[in-house]
């Protein structure tokens, strides 16, 4: 009886190689044909109003709130600390990049063109929200940590040493890196994402997210006002993502005005047959 040799590891390798950089340029192709044949115009969304609202609300929180939220960095209760700190965890950007990035590259080294339409559909699905996540999370990711060592505020837990308003531009030290807050612009990203996705059900992602946002003031790490610019500005990297996708045609449809749709099609679930 003939036992049938395995292929050496260098050629599974090599073939994962060629199949990773053939998805590739598939997937550029298709988007660099997409852009090329949909011109830029997107719906005349009211981003002045917006900007004033954040700017506003902003500085609210800095005149009524950050001064107080320093007097007490150190007063709070430890249970309550405690708390703030367990569910601050989920600011932090690896929760979401990280499984967003092993998506894609699983999507990557998918042989698609031996999948039913069916499964093609889902792993399609799958990987056009990965993109979204890694898009909004990661690039509001990148511009909060260039502004907020390029502004330097001190954060709330020297308040005693430097008080509410102590810029220190381009230290490069954690102790100056308050403004705006890194863990509210990732859940301030998650919130867009979650209302260009489930708009209906805005505010459940918007209480979800501002609170954990807000534990950032109760740890000690950033002032109110930090978290409040922090929250806006994912928020914007995200829905800017979607009007991008909705261009390109992926999860969402383009809108005449106001934010772009989610297609039926799309579907993170295969929806169970029912029985004849």
């Amino acid at each position: 009886m003939l036992v049938k040799s395995r292929p050496p590891v260098s050629s599974l390798l090599l073939g994962l190689g060629r199949r990773s950089l053939d998805n590739f340029r598939d997937t550029m192709r298709i988007a660099k044909s997409r852009l090329a044949a949909r011109p830029a115009r997107y719906p005349n969304i009211l981003w002045s109003v917006w900007v004033l609202v954040w700017v506003l609300l902003t500085a609210a929180a800095f005149v009524r709130l950050d001064t107080p939220a320093g007097m007490l960095h150190d007063h709070w209760s430890p249970g309550g600390v405690r708390l703030a700190d367990f569910f601050t965890q989920f600011g932090l950007g690896g929760w979401y990049l990280i499984p967003s990035a092993l998506l894609l590259v699983l999507a990557n080294l998918t042989d698609w063109r031996s999948l039913s339409r069916r499964s093609l559909m889902l792993v399609y699905n799958w990987t056009c929200l990965a993109s979204l996540v890694l898009g909004a999370v990661g690039l509001s990711g990148l511009a909060v940590n260039l502004l907020k060592y390029a502004i330097g505020r001190a954060r709330p837990m020297y308040f005693n040493e430097f008080g509410v308003l102590s810029l220190h531009p381009f230290a490069f030290n954690a102790r100056f890196a308050g403004f705006p807050s890194g863990h509210a612009t990732t859940v301030g990203a998650v919130f867009g994402v979650a209302l260009l996705l489930f708009p209906r059900r805005w505010y459940i992602a918007l209480a979800v997210t501002a609170c954990i946002a807000s534990t950032r003031v109760f740890v000690g790490a950033h002032y109110p006002s930090d978290t409040v610019a922090g929250f806006g500005l994912g928020c914007a990297f995200a829905l800017a993502c979607g009007l991008v996708f909705a261009r390109l045609g992926f999860i969402f449809r383009p809108m005449p005005s106001g934010l772009p749709i989610r297609k039926k099609t799309f579907r993170l679930i295969e929806p169970t047959r029912k029985a004849a």
